[in-house]
């Protein structure tokens, strides 16, 4: 669908990670048709929009207060961009619905948005109380809260372990249950006192000790690796020969699918040895971006492979 389901506050800003190398990338062309799979402050989108004048964007996202608040500023550029309130593991179904078999190049800034990090309701962050949600779409899925619920403690760890990386898995778990049979996690700062009684209060390697157990149950409530994993699968059915998928990843799990997904030599040609990363400037400018990585192939077209009848694709989205 492409109407959002509820309205973001109006100070939903997000400063754009990677902006002029992402570009730079995909080298949009006159008339071209790109698409950005997470539309978030709408900055890559935005850009692609002001290089030509007749270029046209589809842009996702499954947050409904980025779809309202980026349609508000990316206004001005009337019918040449399109919003779709969707998970991107959806894109070729959407696009399919849309008319639209190719894009020209394709654009992806996966993790999460600033705004959703500093909204204290969203519960992503547990520097602010807020409620155990983590919800990129808060209308679908559910929680953090009832996943705590629903996992036992070994199934807990196990996704502390390998979405988190995080070595003490299996204290943080039993730690993490056994303030929960006490009736002490209601909110995102219990949270994080549960995984300091687990953990201790010292930060290793500048980072907060609750910081890879969020993000573990981040990741795993809205099942960001499979979405991405799916995200990759799709693009190389969408982006026609001779155009760019460019994905910007915030730690190892991500870079890693990406990186193994453009090894595919009958599919992409790395445009890039080693991922691009973020200016001392923008460094300066917005820390998040230290940890951005860039990496971008071109689609190629080996030995008159023809690409895939979208008339013989599943529309089901299950």
């Amino acid at each position: 669908m492409t109407m959002p389901l509820v309205m973001p506050p109006d100070d939903f800003h997000h400063l754009t990670v990677l902006r002029h190398e992402t570009i730079e990338a995909i080298a949009p062309k006159p008339g071209g048709l790109y698409l950005d799979l997470t539309l978030g402050g709408g900055g890559h989108t935005q850009e692609l929009l002001e290089n030509h004048d007749d270029v046209r964007v589809i842009a996702f996202d499954r947050d409904p207060a980025a779809i309202a608040a980026a349609g508000r500023r990316l206004s001005c550029f009337g019918d040449r961009v399109t919003l779709v309130h969707s998970r991107f593991s959806l894109v070729r179904m959407q696009l399919a619905r849309l008319g639209v078999e190719w894009v020209d190049g394709l654009v992806a800034d996966l993790g999460v948005s600033s705004p959703q990090l500093d909204e204290a309701e969203r519960g992503m962050s547990f520097r602010l109380e807020g409620p155990l949600d983590m919800r990129m779409d808060p209308s679908e899925g559910e929680t953090a809260a009832d996943l705590l619920v629903r996992l036992t403690q070994d199934e807990l760890a196990d996704v502390i372990f390998h979405l988190g990386e995080e070595r003490r898995s299996r204290r943080v778990a039993r730690c993490i249950k056994q303030a929960l049979d006490a009736g002490e996690v209601a909110t995102t700062t219990d949270l994080r006192r549960a995984i300091v009684r687990a953990v201790g209060p010292r930060r290793v390697g500048g980072i907060d000790p609750a910081t890879r157990t969020f993000q573990a149950l981040r990741l795993a409530v809205n099942r960001e690796l499979e979405e991405l994993s799916l995200g990759l699968a799709a693009a190389c059915h969408v982006v026609r020969p001779g155009g760019v998928a460019a994905f910007i990843s915030f730690h190892s799990l991500e870079d890693r699918l990406v990186k193994r997904a453009f090894l595919d030599g009958t599919v992409w040609e790395r445009l890039q040895k080693k991922p691009l990363m973020a200016s001392d400037e923008e460094q300066a400018e917005n820390p998040r971006s230290r940890s951005a990585k860039l990496r971008s192939a071109r689609r190629v077209l080996l030995g008159g492979q023809e690409g895939e009848d979208f008339d013989d694709f599943d529309h089901d989205e299950n």
